[in-house]
């Protein structure tokens, strides 16, 4: 028996093809946006030592920035969160926000501390 309260989706969407022309853009951009960032990623990893010797710091704080923008911008296209009002997003993103500066803060005061510990006792 087929059930008729099902709507099947591709029947049920209503847009043109200049609408469809910019949906698919907008999907090729975001593929490329993020196939840079991953690219980036991956050959500063592979490649850092002879590109930038002893910048081992600055390394690791370029991969947290282009992660933190990866996963924003996943977040903001394909979780729709791009699409909500303002307060919405701040009331959504601003736990999160706050509490990766709070792992940031304990790991940057802990290695400090492992540091301290290291030129005084050891």
């Amino acid at each position: 028996m087929e059930r008729d309260d099902i709507i099947e989706y591709s029947l049920d969407a209503h847009h043109s093809e200049e609408q469809g022309k910019k949906i698919r853009r907008k999907i090729w951009l975001v593929t490329l946006l993020l196939a840079v960032v991953t690219t980036v990623e991956v050959a500063l990893g592979a490649y850092w030592k002879e590109w930038m010797p002893g910048s081992w710091q600055m390394v690791k704080w370029t991969f947290v920035v282009l992660t933190l923008v990866k996963a924003a911008y996943i977040v903001m296209t394909f979780m729709h969160l791009g699409d909500e009002r303002r307060n919405i997003r701040a009331i959504i993103l601003l736990p999160y926000a706050l509490f990766i500066l709070y792992l940031i803060f304990i790991a940057i005061w802990e290695s400090q501390y492992v540091h301290f510990l290291w030129q005084n006792y050891l």
